[in-house]
Formats: structure tokens, C-alpha cells, sequence
């Protein structure tokens, strides 16, 4: 359900239900709303009770949301630099009745971790704005500029994960496709086991984002799992995996191969 918002403005916001109706979100009208990369990072992040999770550049909290839904008893760091998105985090946390468990902190992911004074964690998340170029793309509207271009480059982010998980911590990201190498390359360093997931709009056509899970210090071979196709041509808006993603009835575990 969506509740309809109030005359649009620069502050307006619109309530959307997110993970078939168990997640309340607040997002703004006119700035940047979460959609499919949220709910499928989110869904591949398979934490278990006790264990923490960071997430840099947590925007309203649509990812924390869907992973607090879906693992109670998982403790939840954000960390986000635009002031109103993380007032909107904080409103959603209280909307969803996970404020015991979250923890939204206003900082730039340029920064570092280290600044934050946290204890390391046992899962970094992030969705990182998909261009560092300012020329690669036409000038997003102000309101969603922090979402797409990454200021200090694609490695800011890569850094503040790395730095942010314990050793045997796990990393996961999703981005484009065509950015599959420079990740591997600037996590490649401290960070091995990776699991690739491509993601097809559909299944003859070339994939247009990847989730990337990493191990710090894990040296496990690569494993480059069958792509997860969003969509058919049956008229369905989406494929029965990935409608069973966003309402959560079902998960991607990469660290366990789908059959």
C-alpha cells in the first residue's frame, strides 16, 4: 500500500510498504526512492542473531529496514551523510519498531570508519552511487545528486568497507555491472572468497548489476553464481525468484549455490 503525500515540496515525503507490506518506509517525493537494488541487497544479507551489520550510505534506511524484517535479533549501523535522509532513517526505524536495534549516524563515507569509533562488524552492506564521473552523466535533479555520483570516488567506498568488518567479516554490494572489475581490484586486496550474483533484465539480455559478496581475508576460489533474471516475457512484472525476494518468502544465500 502507498500513502498518498501531501502537495510535493522540497521536504514532502511519501510512506511506501516495502517486503510485501512488513516494512513501513518514509522516502522523499522528489529526492531519490529506494526500489529493486535495495530490496536484493537486503535479501543477500543472511545475518544471524547476535551478529552486526554496517551499511555506508544508508540513504532513509531501506535496506535496514528489509534486513531488520527479515533477521530479527540482528543489530543495525548506518551510517549517511545527507542530514534529511538520515532524519528519515531514523523516523523509519521507529516506524518499524527496530530503533532498539538501530543505530543511524550522520558522517561522509570519505571519512573512514576509524573516525566513527565503532567496534568492527560482521557484515558491511552498501548500494554505492553508481558514477564517480561527473561528465559520464547528465546532472541528476539536487535532490537525488548524493544518490548517483560518488564524490570521492568508487575506493571511498570500498575503504570504509574493508575497514569496518572484522577478519572472516562479509562484504556485500551491489552495483553495475560494467564496475565488476574495479571492485574486485580495490577489494582484492584485504578481501577474497567472493561470490558473484549477476543480475538480467532478462534471460538474452546482458546483466546490468552484480552483488558482490567478499570475506575479508577469505581465500576461498571465486564462485560466479547463475545469473538471478529480474523479468520474462509471460506479461508477470517479475520472475517468480525475484517476486519471492521482495516479499520475502525467499533469499539469495551466496554462500550456497541455487539450484
Amino acid at each position: 500500500m502507498t500513502v498518498t503525500p501531501p502537495p510535493e515540496n522540497d521536504d514532502a515525503v511519501i510512506e511506501n510498504a516495502l517486503l510485501g507490506g512488513r516494512v513501513r518506509l518514509r522516502q522523499p517525493v522528489r529526492g531519490y526512492r529506494a526500489g529493486m537494488d535495495a530490496a536484493l541487497l537486503a535479501g543477500a544479507v543472511p545475518a544471524r542473531p547476535g551478529e552486526r551489520v554496517f551499511e555506508a550510505g544508508c540513504g532513509a534506511g531501506a535496506v535496514l529496514m528489509q534486513i531488520a524484517a527479515r533477521r530479527p535479533g540482528v543489530a543495525l549501523t548506518g551510517l549517511e551523510r545527507e542530514h534529511a535522509a538520515a532524519d528519515l532513517a531514523r523516523q523509519n526505524a521507529l516506524l518499524n519498531d527496530a530503533t532498539d536495534r538501530t543505530t543511524i549516524l550522520t558522517g561522509d563515507v570519505a571519512d573512514g570508519f576509524r573516525p566513527l569509533g565503532l567496534p568492527l562488524f560482521d557484515w558491511a552492506v552498501s548500494n554505492p552511487p553508481f558514477f564517480d564521473d561527473p561528465d559520464a552523466l547528465r546532472a541528476p535533479a539536487p535532490g537525488k545528486r548524493a544518490a548517483w555520483m560518488a564524490d570521492d570516488g568508487l575506493k571511498a567506498w570500498t575503504d570504509i568497507l574493508l575497514a569496518s568488518v572484522k577478519d572472516g567479516g562479509r562484504i556485500v554490494v551491489i552495483h553495475r555491472a560494467d564496475r565488476l572489475a574495479d571492485l574486485l581490484g580495490l577489494l582484492g586486496g584485504k578481501a577474497g572468497s567472493f561470490a558473484i550474483l549477476p543480475i538480467q533484465p532478462f534471460a538474452e539480455t546482458p546483466a546490468k548489476r552484480v552483488i558482490v559478496r567478499a570475506i575479508k581475508r577469505g581465500r576461498a576460489p571465486l564462485v560466479l553464481h547463475p545469473a538471478l533474471v529480474l523479468h520474462d516475457r509471460s506479461g508477470a512484472k517479475h520472475t517468480h525468484l525475484v517476486e519471492e525476494i521482495l516479499t520475502g518468502g525467499s533469499e539469495l544465500e551466496l554462500d550456497r549455490q541455487r539450484g
